[in-house]
């Protein structure tokens, strides 16, 4: 009965905060595994309630609560003895937080210890890819883990000494990565950079960078740093030459020129805490940011596939990895942009042009009558699902072939006629960007021409530019953007596999989501679709038309494989179209790149795809979900709103987003 009546009491003790909990079994010298063991409970359920993410019950609540009540009385002096001096407070950590009902939670601001190496009883290690500097009343690293630790440095040079002792990196992405994959990333909040010595803006908006006479970038040079050729920018690379094998190299991001803000960055104002835990979350989905989300999509392509691995041979060194891309080619000369050096002189029926749609039609009179309503589908990261599995040329040049037969298992550029095929107008034509049917004999990839085959239609190449040396160089990409995704929107509350009525009311919940969140989101989106674009980056600042630009000695540089990528989009939505038409009797009225339009009695996406047995859509048809290839509702408008845009001379699926 008085052990009863002692747990009775104990329930009622009052648990000190987290933070407190882990610091009074410290200060007694105690392991969590023998504090657990005395306890009778796991050793992970101590952590948990140390960290503040679950409370104990019942028996070990009460015993916790007895142990931790004893633990403070043996702090307490004796009558005779004085009173210990307190320690700082230490830097607040993650586990000192209570659990948040979202990703990102705001952070109280916890007051800096004082300057010195020494001031906290419980140090923080630096951790993580990357730290956000801060300055209050002195400069501060936030960690992806919550952390934070003040700094005594006093300008950019001991900012970069004190990095490069950090042990701030990331491992890397491929066992054949390079080592600058690894390079630790510093973000410069705009107070930060004041206090270093950096201007708010910067001068040259042309280029974008520091002026070379600034005094900063004097004093890096006299402490033995370099930059790149891009300069000091809001995206720079600082580093000093390799010594005993040993890279001393460091990314800095500085927000107040832009680097987070623009070029496909666009997140939202955080606090720094929550603007590490954001950028170490699209470090440890994707990689380290390193440039704009374009740059990111590209960097991520040659991380995971770099151009060169270990050699196995005596001596050691790299040698050429046949999975990536480490040649500079030539495009074949119609797969060469308008600006190329090759394009000089072509015919404009020479240049292949596999791009998007850009296709609408008017509605015939008894769709106008039948529905009232238009529903746009558009499809999630349609692209860069498009990627996956498609095998392209590696490293080896176009080789030309006349009247080759064709075949779909060799990338390449087929110059073939198909103004014989005959197409439903109610679809747009899978074989122009326009929809229109083709008027002559045109270039196409081979996706484009093995969809024709499975059409039916008879397909006979005039000639080719052929790749030898294939292979399928983006699936990894696609499935490190594709995880990346979908851990954010389950993140964001919308999972797989769920019904298509419930996946279309959770992406309605979105609009009041975490901005932190969406932010990430709309990042890893952007460096899908700017990790496309890169392979057929254009020129800059060139205004002579066929003159080279940087871009085109890379290996990266392949218009090839965009076009590619870019026709297997395009026919896998025909074939959708096509298969939707055959079972629901519905076309679409219009096409922009990924998004289709469609008639509908009601406004709302469920009018217009299938149910499916199982409420998640018919596979092979357009189908409402979260994976990319499946569609989610881009907007609806009334009929009457689409005839309008459409007689105005403007693809209505352009705006279906616009408020009804």
């Amino acid at each position: 009965m008085d052990e009863l009546l002692a747990d009775l009491s104990a329930q009622r003790i009052p648990l000190p905060p987290p933070r407190e909990r882990a610091r009074l079994r410290k200060a007694a010298g105690l392991s969590a595994a023998q504090t657990a063991d005395a306890l009778g409970c796991p050793t992970e359920d101590l952590t948990a309630w140390e960290a503040g993410t679950r409370e104990p019950i019942g028996i070990h609540r009460a015993a916790y609560a007895r142990l931790l009540q004893g633990l403070k009385a043996l702090e307490r002096p004796e009558p005779n003895e004085p009173p210990a001096r307190p320690k700082p407070a230490a830097p607040a950590t993650a586990a000192d937080q209570p659990e948040q009902p979202t990703l990102f939670p705001a952070t109280d601001h916890v007051p800096s210890p004082p300057r010195s190496r020494t001031a906290a009883a419980q140090p923080v290690t630096p951790t993580g890819p990357l730290a956000v500097i801060d300055h209050t009343d002195t400069l501060a690293a936030h960690f992806t883990n919550g952390s934070q630790l003040p700094l005594d440095v006093d300008d950019l040079v001991s900012l970069l000494q004190w990095t490069l002792g950090s042990g701030l990196r990331r491992d890397k992405l491929s066992k054949q990565g390079r080592d600058s994959d690894c390079d630790p990333l510093i973000v410069l909040t705009p107070a930060a950079s004041t206090a270093l010595y950096l201007p708010t803006a910067l001068d040259d908006r042309a280029r974008l960078r520091l002026a070379d006479s600034h005094p900063v970038i004097t004093q890096l040079q006299q402490a033995g740093f370099s930059l790149t050729r891009r300069g000091f920018g809001p995206w720079s690379r600082v580093f000093r030459p390799v010594t005993n094998n040993k890279r001393a190299s460091v990314q800095l991001a500085v927000t107040a020129w832009g680097a987070l803000s623009q070029d496909g960055w666009n997140l939202p104002p955080l606090p720094p805490t929550d603007l590490a835990r954001v950028l170490g979350t699209y470090t440890d989905r994707l990689l380290t940011p390193r440039g704009s989300t374009a740059v990111c999509g590209e960097e991520l392509m040659t991380a995971l596939r770099p151009p060169t691995r270990p050699r196995r041979a005596p001596g050691g060194g790299g040698e050429p990895n046949p999975r990536g891309l480490h040649t500079v080619l030539e495009p074949a000369p119609p797969e060469a942009p308008d600006a190329h050096p090759l394009a000089r002189g072509r015919l404009p029926e020479q240049a292949m042009e596999e791009e998007a749609w850009d296709w609408s039609r008017p509605p015939s009179p008894q769709e106008t009558a039948a529905f009232p309503h238009v529903v746009g589908l558009d499809i999630n990261l349609a692209f860069a699902a498009a990627s996956s599995g498609l095998s392209v040329g590696l490293n080896s040049p176009p080789r030309h072939a006349l009247a080759p037969a064709f075949d779909e298992k060799v990338p390449g550029a087929w110059y073939c006629d198909l103004t014989h095929a005959v197409l439903d107008p109610r679809l747009p034509s899978p074989f122009t960007s326009t929809g229109q049917a083709p008027t002559g004999p045109a270039w196409y990839t081979t996706p484009t021409l093995a969809y024709a085959q499975e059409l039916k239609i008879e397909v006979q190449p005039i000639e080719a530019y052929l790749r030898d040396g294939t292979g399928p160089y983006l699936t990894p990409w696609y499935e490190r953007i594709r995880n990346a995704y979908l851990a954010t929107m389950a993140d964001l509350g919308v999972h797989e596999k769920i019904p298509q009525a419930d996946y279309l009311a959770a992406m309605k919940t979105l609009t009041t989501a975490d901005p932190a969140l969406l932010g990430l989101l709309a990042a890893i989106k952007a460096t899908a679709k700017g990790g496309l674009g890169k392979l057929r980056e254009g020129p800059r600042d060139i205004t002579a038309p066929y003159t080279r630009w940087p871009a085109l000695n890379k290996p990266t540089w392949r218009p090839d494989i965009r076009a590619a990528v870019v026709s297997r989009a395009r026919v896998t939505l025909h074939r959708k179209m096509r298969k939707m038409a055959e079972e629901t009797g519905r076309y679409p009225l219009a096409v922009l790149a990924d998004c289709a339009l469609y008639p509908a009695h009601v406004p709302t996406a469920l009018d217009v795809v299938p149910p499916g047995p199982d409420q998640q859509g018919v596979p092979g048809l357009l189908r409402l979900g979260v994976n990319p290839g499946l569609a989610k509702e881009e907007g609806t408008q009334c009929m009457s709103w689409y005839q309008q845009r459409y007689d105005q001379g403007t693809n209505p699926a352009r705006s279906i987003k616009e408020p009804a």
